[in-house]
């Protein structure tokens, strides 16, 4: 390569580089509304997009409408210390004998769950408050209390071949008690509101890691560090 071509090709590799780092400092800046650096504000937004497009609670509300009436027990072993989980329980109408880390819970299967998805829908629609009056204690520690129980019911139930019920336990954990505490205190989108500005960071992301990319091919060419494919030898 002629150094004329070197040159051209170093200055350009450099400007890209150049380029790169102050658009980066840009992006950590905190100029992004309310003291929100870049990551910080494209994070927000596409939680706030993830929620919008994550209610699933009305449809496992009716799938549990089956399960009312439906008496169950279970006995089961909880990771950390109960005391929150019997209170949940208790105050949710189910019977509750706890010995250490043991618990034995009987009641109405389909009343039991209507209560965890109210308590979730409430956490989803951000009004913690209501939980945390329910119960008298803190709304997170419900869900959490309410996530434990249902890994252990979850376990017994396919333990004693019960793979309904174990299903649907697990279904209001994922799609309505997970979703809940995940996403609480996180104001819902529709991806249809923030179509043009998910696209254009979106397209923004992928400009802006080919841009490095391109920095460091020019500046290679530039210092004559290129690849090239090797000659194959011909035996004689």
């Amino acid at each position: 390569m002629a150094a004329h071509s070197k040159k051209k090709a170093l200055s350009i590799g450099v400007l890209l580089a150049l380029s790169f780092i102050v658009v980066l400092i840009v992006i950590f800046s905190p100029i992004f509304g309310e003291g929100r650096n870049g990551l910080q504000f494209s994070d927000d937004m596409f939680n706030k997009l993830a929620k919008g497009s994550s209610y699933f609670i009305p449809k496992v509300m009716k799938k549990n409408e089956g399960f009312m009436g439906k008496p169950f027990a279970v006995t089961f072993k909880m990771e950390k210390e109960p005391t929150n989980a019997v209170k949940v329980l208790t105050k949710a109408g189910a019977q509750v004998e706890a010995a250490g880390n043991e618990m034995k819970v009987s009641g109405d299967l389909g009343s039991l769950m209507a209560n965890a998805l109210n308590d979730s829908d409430a956490m989803f629609k951000n009004d913690g408050k209501k939980v945390s009056e329910l119960y008298g204690m803190n709304e997170k520690d419900v869900m959490k209390a309410w996530w434990d129980v249902m890994k252990g019911m979850d376990k017994a139930f396919k333990k004693g071949g019960k793979i309904e019920e174990a299903n649907h336990v697990t279904g209001v954990s994922k799609k309505a008690v997970e979703t809940a505490y995940n996403f609480y205190k996180i104001e819902a989108q529709k991806v249809t509101d923030k179509a043009v500005l998910m696209t254009g960071l979106l397209v923004f992301y992928v400009a802006y890691t080919m841009w490095w990319g391109f920095a460091i091919f020019f500046i290679f060419e530039g210092i004559g560090l290129s690849m090239k494919k090797a000659k194959v030898k011909k035996e004689v």
